[in-house]
């Protein structure tokens, strides 16, 4: 079996936005063609909501909700062919966390957040009653970068804010959680980083040392308060990583540093489902070992979903 992990869908009525032009790649007639076209038997979908970055509270809310209420129809119609993903706002409060309650009741078996949005990072205080309920509802939270982070302005030609912003805000905020201490308040918490961690997993050495050489580096800046016991590679390892990624040795570096039983082959088609086969392409690339490649397949993605 192979479940793709990472798979964007809007609703009808996002697709029909005057930014589509009427080609709106992310719906679920495409998500279906892509799937069969590759050979896929089941597909994570999700809609990490780039446009919240641009709605007060209440326009956020609205959007979520509705969201939440398409993907969890799409499941409930599919239930053989589809998983799905609860989209919020991580720091939006009472209210977003009782529609992530209610989404969860509705079907759907995590959430995806964006690395950050308008200025928040998961780390913050703010968000600490988020992790509090996935934990206690026992989701997997798939982090997702924003359509541009930080350092905008220095992004917007070349589409790089796609290739080189995105991950790069990704990382910065899987870093954060791992030095202020999430798996140390939340030790049980399933948190997955799209795009190999973008770029997490070849800085993490960098972290590590900026951990243990503690006075010795004291030119590199402070490092209080103290919030972890270990150093932040072994933080890394309690996370799960997708593979997407389209390069092979980025990939298999992701890979040996989570371990084989926390990586989850995702193709993020759509949007651009040319890319589905090149993400099967991928894992064949990494000589996996029957038994790893079924995990890396279908497994590991079965136990965080609770598909069994």
């Amino acid at each position: 079996m192979i479940i793709d992990w990472h798979t964007h869908v809007h609703t009808p009525e996002d697709a029909a936005k005057p930014f589509w032009k009427g080609r709106c790649p992310m719906t679920i007639d495409n998500a279906l063609d892509a799937m069969d076209q590759a050979g896929i038997d089941m597909t994570v979908i999700s809609n990490p909501l780039h446009e919240l970055r641009d709605m007060d509270r209440a326009g956020q809310r609205k959007t979520v909700r509705g969201q939440n209420k398409f993907l969890a129809e799409q499941v409930a119609k599919q239930p053989k062919r589809f998983a799905a993903l609860a989209s919020t706002a991580p720091s939006g409060g009472d209210e977003f966390l009782k529609d992530l309650e209610e989404a969860v009741k509705d079907g759907l078996r995590g959430v995806i957040i964006t690395a950050s949005l308008q200025g928040a990072y998961p780390d913050d205080d703010s968000a600490k009653p988020f992790f509090k309920l996935v934990t206690d509802l026992d989701i997997p939270v798939f982090i997702h970068p924003p359509s541009v982070g930080f350092g905008e302005e220095r992004m917007k030609e070349y589409r790089l804010a796609s290739s080189v912003g995105r991950p790069f805000d990704n990382c910065l905020a899987l870093s954060r959680l791992i030095v202020r201490g999430i798996f140390e308040e939340f030790p049980s918490l399933k948190l997955v980083g799209s795009h190999v961690g973008g770029g997490i997993c070849e800085i993490i050495g960098r972290m590590d040392y900026a951990y243990e050489l503690q006075e010795e580096a004291y030119f590199l800046g402070s490092y209080t308060p103290m919030r972890i016991k270990k150093k932040p590679s072994e933080y890394l390892k309690m996370m799960y990583l997708d593979s997407v990624s389209y390069h092979a040795p980025a990939a298999r570096c992701a890979l040996e540093t989570v371990g084989v039983d926390h990586f989850l082959f995702g193709t993020d088609a759509p949007p651009l489902t040319v890319l589905k086969p090149r993400g099967l392409k991928l894992i064949d690339e990494l000589r996996l070992k029957p038994a790893e490649r079924e995990k890396v397949l279908s497994g590991n993605a079965m136990r965080l979903l609770k598909l069994h």
